[in-house]
């Protein structure tokens, strides 16, 4: 942080069950400002608790790992 918007380090539900399933509350979301945009933008980084990073670009319709 600091963290600009108020949804940053929030839950992340995983309801689109993209990600792996793991207990509610195991991850994190946060965003990656998307120049140009009027609000939050399509783009986050979703944490999980055991350090495992990833991205999307499409507002949770798919997934990138980052290593």
């Amino acid at each position: 942080g600091p963290f600009p918007y108020g949804k940053d380090g929030s839950e992340f539900s995983n309801r689109e069950g993209r990600l792996p399933k793991k207990p509610s509350g195991y991850y994190r979301e946060y965003t990656v400002i998307t120049p140009g945009s009027p609000d939050r933008g399509p783009r986050r980084i979703v944490t999980g608790q055991d350090g495992e990073t990833y991205y999307t670009d499409d507002h949770y319709n798919s997934f990138v790992r980052i290593r």
